[in-house]
């Protein structure tokens, strides 16, 4: 199908990060065949006008526990150890695979309607998650969740050797599969070691949280004598490419291991706000060259996947805790949920920017609102203005998901 975006303002998101007023978009076999100007003889199966409206590049989600949708509003206002064991795990403990599949229709409608069109998940029964991904039209990387509790682990491996073996590459190249070893204190070294082997055998990628409080590295320095980035350096995880969420807690010698290793750094500012685990240092991770990207997190600690409500926090927060207003600037924010994003999952060449050859997963807001005026910035718009209620229309792959408000897939 060949299809044109007329007079939209583009933000592009390329290395150049340049943005095209009163510009078109051609679209054909779902990837980006003109961004810019058309061809003369481009001749459209379907024409979208984007007058008055902003055409930027799919937000990506890159952390998040989509089936969480369920437990919204459940475990708030609660200390990270006590909302984690007491509420959410004895509450996971009761889920079942429809429970999941239907958390996951929740949540990744939640997604659409906010202009995410690719995520990043880590959880349980994943392939009902695979499920709501194929139906949907959207675009995931998941990860079957690895814990090692009450002699499980050999259980959840298999789980997600099968899920990967039965679901990567499917929906049309759309899923991703990953392996996600919750975390150092739910994974001992040597699970973690087999973890690292069976993802390097798939030639896939590690997903992880690392470093999310104080507790968790306290509780590394007393065990093994080394910070949780430290101790999953020495274990060679990192020889996998790696995705690692929160790293609220690092020193510098971490930081540098993780631009060593090439390490991407998830960001869930509202998470860790609301849980009060801290600030991850963004502004001296981007210095050292770590790629940073943004993710919400599940519901149970955000309590939304709302990516705009994620740029505008991590763009205020880095300016107070640096006591720099020049940190992490609105441009900075709007890749780290573009192409930053897409790094993160080793998706880059694909999605990410606006770019001609790339996929067309892209999105439409409607700039023609009050907190759009005046339009000084387009791009300071999207950092500290606009709302994920003024996505109008999603496209991936070229497909229309969302158009006027209205979704399509679900």
């Amino acid at each position: 199908m060949k299809l044109q975006i007329k007079n939209s303002l583009i933000l592009t998101v390329n290395p150049q990060n340049e943005v095209l007023e009163n510009a078109d978009i051609a679209i054909e076999n779902g990837c980006l065949l003109a961004v810019g100007k058309v061809p003369e003889n481009f001749e459209a199966d379907k024409v979208i006008d984007a007058t008055d409206q902003i055409a930027m590049p799919g937000l990506v989600n890159a952390h998040t526990h989509i089936p969480m949708s369920l437990f919204r509003n459940y475990a708030d206002d609660l200390p990270f150890w006590p909302w984690l064991l007491e509420k959410i795990k004895p509450a996971e403990d009761h889920l079942s695979a429809e429970h999941v599949y239907w958390g996951a229709k929740l949540g990744i409608l939640e997604l659409i309607q906010s202009g995410v069109t690719c995520f990043s998940d880590m959880y349980f029964y994943m392939g009902e998650v695979a499920k709501v991904v194929e139906e949907s039209g959207i675009k995931a990387c998941l990860s079957g969740v690895l814990l090692e509790v009450s002699d499980l682990g050999p259980t959840f491996m298999k789980a997600a050797v099968d899920f990967h073996d039965s679901w990567h590459g499917k929906a049309g190249g759309r899923i991703k599969v990953f392996f996600g070893p919750h975390s150092m204190y739910l994974c001992g070294p040597e699970y973690l070691r087999e973890t690292t082997e069976e993802a390097l055998k798939r030639k896939t990628r590690i997903h992880i949280h690392l470093s999310e409080s104080r507790q968790e590295v306290a509780d590394s320095l007393e065990k093994y004598g080394k910070s949780p980035v430290q101790h999953l350096a020495d274990l060679g995880l990192f020889e996998c490419p790696t995705a690692a969420a929160h790293c609220v807690h690092l020193s510098v010698e971490d930081i540098e291991l993780l631009r060593k290793h090439k390490v991407s750094v998830l960001n869930n500012p509202t998470s860790n706000l609301k849980l009060a685990n801290g600030f991850a240092p963004v502004e001296e991770l981007l210095k050292k060259g770590v790629n940073v990207a943004l993710g919400t997190d599940g519901s149970a600690s955000n309590n939304n996947v709302n990516l705009f409500e994620e740029m505008h926090l991590a763009a205020l927060v880095n300016k107070a805790i640096n006591d720099n207003t020049e940190s992490v600037p609105a441009q900075q924010v709007l890749r780290m949920a573009t192409i930053n994003g897409a790094k993160a999952l080793g998706l880059e060449k694909e999605i990410g920017s606006l770019e001609v050859g790339k996929r067309a997963d892209l999105i439409l807001l409607d700039a023609n609102k009050p907190h759009y005026y005046p339009r000084h910035n387009p791009v300071s718009s999207i950092a500290y203005s606009a709302q994920a209620a003024d996505v109008s229309t999603v496209l991936v792959n070229g497909k229309v998901l969302m158009e006027n408000y209205e979704v399509k897939t679900i």
